[in-house]
């Protein structure tokens, strides 16, 4: 709806009713800030439309999104302190993405996902970097009006550590043990239920002996050291941090479950009502994030020392040089969003009980702004598939 046609369809006298004269001058202050003022003339509103004029208000701030009277001024974005979510942490260092939309960031960190996918849901943030599970989760929840898949950020860089003084050396080693996850539904605690009910696992919970508990991956680490958790199906940098700062071990990283070592762990995920107001600003973005996937994976050590004082700055606290390497070697930094491995991921849900039935994601991705970036550099399209 346009603000002329919401102009010449009305009628408006106060003279006889100025107790509604606030809402005129809340309308008038509308226009006045974006240089409408001119239409007033043109409104003139019945007694009994004016007992609406807080719809009308809201009618006329619409139709100014609509138009695109008010620019926006800031991008929300969130992401993770993970270097999983490398491209975030790079550009949030080097102000690489604010440079290319023209505008500022307002950044927000999240522990895990269904925290960042609640803030999509409250209008919190515009977009974020997510994992799978989370996304799908939200996806439905919404069924599929509140947010998309744009791309893809991170692959790989996710397993399970165990401690080292603990008897577990194959997977029938794991009765009675107490094993952590980032958080109930995240990525990493849904892979982690799948794989234990593969290998006959039941938790306690439902009268099974191994025990599954949230905790988060500081907390992770801190418990692992005093040996009150056996093990955690974590993400980088923790999985190393467990491995050379707990003295831990790697028990299995998660690339060995899928075909060609390959699964989407973060993907960015934007609101479709952002998406459909500012296509150009999310072109830009998409393609500040191809520039930074090329930018580190370019030079991996140069991009970990960027990551690193980034961190730092995030957490209070840098990550050891061999910690470091270790978890840029785990992960793949690239814009594909693997969409095969979220459909499996999303029966994956299914088959654990965390969704009632089948997931429907037709819908969710919205990869083409994506392979018109990727086209302009170049570089191959990514393919959704069958959804």
């Amino acid at each position: 709806m346009s603000l002329s046609l919401l102009a010449s369809s009305v009628n408006i006298s106060f003279q006889s009713h100025p107790e509604y004269a606030s809402a005129l001058r809340l309308v008038r202050v509308v226009l006045q800030r974006s240089g409408l003022e001119e239409s007033l003339r043109c409104i003139h509103l019945s007694y009994k439309a004016v007992r609406r004029s807080f719809a009308l208000v809201l009618l006329i701030f619409v139709s100014l999104k609509i138009n695109g009277a008010e620019p926006v001024q800031q991008l929300r974005l969130g992401h993770f302190p993970n270097i999983t979510h490398g491209q975030a942490i790079y550009a949030r260092a080097t102000g690489d993405f604010e440079k290319a939309l023209g505008i500022k960031i307002k950044w927000t960190s999240f522990n895990a996902g269904p925290t960042a996918i609640e803030s999509l849901f409250t209008d919190a943030v515009d977009a974020t970097f997510v994992g799978p599970s989370p996304t799908i989760n939200g996806f439905i929840k919404s069924r599929g009006e509140k947010f998309v898949v744009i791309a893809g950020s991170a692959s790989g860089g996710a397993g399970l550590v165990v401690r080292n003084d603990v008897p577990i050396a194959n997977e029938k080693d794991f009765h009675d043990k107490v094993i952590a996850t980032p958080q109930l539904g995240n990525t990493q605690d849904v892979a982690a239920r799948v794989w234990f009910a593969e290998k006959g696992y039941r938790m306690k919970e439902r009268g099974g002996d191994l025990t599954l508990v949230a905790l988060s991956n500081p907390d992770q680490l801190t418990l692992f050291k005093k040996k009150q958790i056996d093990g955690a199906w974590t993400v980088e940098p923790w999985m190393s941090r467990l491995e050379l700062e707990g003295g831990g071990k790697v028990f299995l990283e998660e690339s060995t479950l899928w075909p060609e070592g390959r699964y989407v762990t973060t993907h960015l995920v934007v609101n479709k009502a952002f998406l459909a107001h500012n296509p150009e600003l999310i072109r830009k973005l998409l393609t500040a994030l191809v520039d930074a996937s090329l930018a580190i994976n370019a030079d991996k050590a140069a991009a970990a020392k960027i990551m690193n004082d980034e961190l730092k700055k995030e957490t209070g606290k840098s990550l050891k040089p061999e910690v470091l390497e270790k978890a840029m070697k785990r992960v793949e930094f690239t814009w594909d969003p693997v969409p095969a491995s979220l459909r499996k991921s999303a029966d994956a849900l299914h088959t654990i009980g965390f969704l009632r039935k089948t997931p429907d994601l037709n819908g969710i991705y919205s990869l083409d702004p994506l392979n018109q970036v990727l086209a302009e550099k170049h570089l191959p399209a990514v393919n959704v598939g069958t959804e």
